[in-house]
């Protein structure tokens, strides 16, 4: 069974379960790859952190899980 996303995984959970999504989290400018914080953060965290706007890097994480 394929994994689904859910609000409280963490950025890392995110890139391990769909690598895809690595590219978009660069492309964004956030550097969770090789960051500690990353098993921590879930993507609001990320989002909220990092001053972007959520609902867009969750649109674009769930494009590139797909």
């Amino acid at each position: 069974m394929k994994p689904r996303f859910d609000d409280d995984m963490t950025m890392d959970t995110i890139m391990r379960q769909w690598p895809g999504t690595i590219r978009v989290i660069l492309g964004h400018g956030l550097i969770c790859v090789g960051c500690p914080i990353a098993s921590f953060h879930t993507v609001s965290d990320a989002a909220r952190e990092h001053r972007l706007d959520e609902d867009v890097l969750v649109r674009d994480l769930m494009m590139a899980m797909k």
